[in-house]
């Protein structure tokens, strides 16, 4: 295991020494996408140089390496998750399709008429808009586990929400914008009470903490490759072998199946019947690099580094007149989200931009948020690994210019 060295980190990621505007990039957008390290660059680049061929469908060489690395990467993600074995992962073009594959796959066998799903007031859409349409299509009612004005998930509620139709709890890892980490041992432990799944959104907690499935005992788990330092393109979801197994595919096609005649159509075996068409066996085998050199890196290195640049940045814009901080549970993940009283956040990210700092602003695909803390958007700063205490001061900094800039 290599020392967690934030310097030494920084040199393998070749963007963060590019300047914008002709100052230094002071990169703080890595929960919307994270920089990649030169490994996943060369590794998709020699792919393409020296591996390119269609995976399970060929006895030539090429085809057959690219179908080792392949498989290679589903058992190295397996294990980076805690998953029981290979086979429950299945690769997905991200996130919001490995949702959207449990809410319909799933949704369309196991959700009836007045059933209800229960889903947290502080999802991203990807782990709403999937429910809403379930419940629109199978007369079902969708209900909202309500957070409060910290971020908290009110946990507390869940014995009034959940009762025996209950069939999904849908609830996020760690907030996208709030950064909040909620108990997720107590929503897992009442849904299977009720004899609901617990379908996880873990876009930021895959790379902010990491997870063990087996321990977290979730039923499904979703993430993107892009937001933990690997292609665009490119997801998982993990989902236990019984409820894989028990679910028909979503997409039907090549690669998915098993026997095709024009009477009928058996399928392939987990996870292949959830991988219909050409696989993007680039984006998985370089999700795959992603995680092992992630890998390289203690765990508990990696958060306190984050704890800490977190607390620089909370630290510095509180000080600031009239800045709101939203999300200020003590365990969020290292994601700060704010506004300045009577300044718009289009307006600050764009200054920010100007001084070469990139933040995201807007609603961040989680407009229920906005209107719990009613504001139409937000300023949202988003940490990494590679991010210096340096550029949580230049933030603050960039912060401080634009208010007075903007005040007069």
């Amino acid at each position: 295991m290599q020392p967690f060295d934030v310097e030494t980190i920084r040199r393998e990621f070749p963007i963060l020494s590019r300047q914008v505007y002709g100052k230094p990039l002071v990169y703080l957008d890595s929960g919307a996408t994270a920089q990649k390290p030169q490994c996943v660059i060369d590794k998709v680049a020699s792919l393409y140089r020296e591996t390119n061929a269609n995976i399970h469908r060929g006895v030539h060489l090429l085809s057959e390496k690219a179908t080792e690395q392949f498989e290679a990467a589903r058992a190295e993600i397996a294990d980076f998750i805690g998953a029981a074995e290979k086979e429950e992962v299945v690769f997905t073009a991200g996130a919001t399709a490995s949702l959207n594959t449990v809410a319909y796959a799933w949704g369309e066998r196991f959700v009836q008429t007045g059933d209800n799903l229960l889903v947290s007031e502080m999802e991203h859409h990807s782990n709403l808009v999937p429910w809403q349409l379930l419940a629109e299509r199978k007369g079902a009612e969708l209900r909202m586990l309500p957070i409060d004005d910290t971020g908290r998930l009110r946990t507390e509620l869940l014995p009034s929400l959940l009762d025996g139709r209950t069939r999904v709890v849908a609830v996020t890892q760690a907030s996208n914008t709030l950064g909040t980490r909620p108990d997720l041992r107590a929503v897992i432990d009442a849904a299977h009470a009720a004899g609901a799944i617990a379908v996880v959104d873990g876009c930021q907690g895959v790379v902010h903490g990491g997870v063990d499935v087996r321990t977290l005992d979730c039923d499904f788990y979703a993430f993107s490759g892009h937001k933990l330092y690997g292609p665009t393109g490119i997801g998982v979801l993990y989902g236990k072998r019984a409820l894989l197994e028990a679910m028909p595919p979503f997409l039907g096609g090549g690669d998915m199946v098993d026997r095709v005649t024009f009477a009928r159509t058996t399928f392939a075996p987990v996870p292949l019947k959830f991988e219909a068409g050409t696989a993007d066996f680039v984006g998985a085998i370089g999700l795959g690099e992603a995680v092992r050199f992630v890998r390289q890196f203690d765990a508990a290195q990696i958060e306190a580094h984050e704890r800490a640049l977190l607390q620089r940045a909370e630290e510095r814009l509180a000080a600031i007149d009239g800045l709101r901080i939203y999300g200020t549970t003590a365990d969020k993940c290292a994601i700060v989200s704010f506004n300045v009283e009577g300044v718009h956040p289009y307006d600050m990210g764009m200054i920010l931009d100007k001084l070469g700092i990139a933040v995201r602003t807007g609603q961040h695909c989680a407009e229920p948020t906005m209107t719990h803390f009613s504001t139409t958007g937000m300023c949202r700063a988003s940490f990494a690994l590679y991010n210096t205490l340096a550029e949580a001061d230049a933030l603050a900094g960039g912060v401080e210019r634009a208010v007075r800039m903007l005040r007069g």
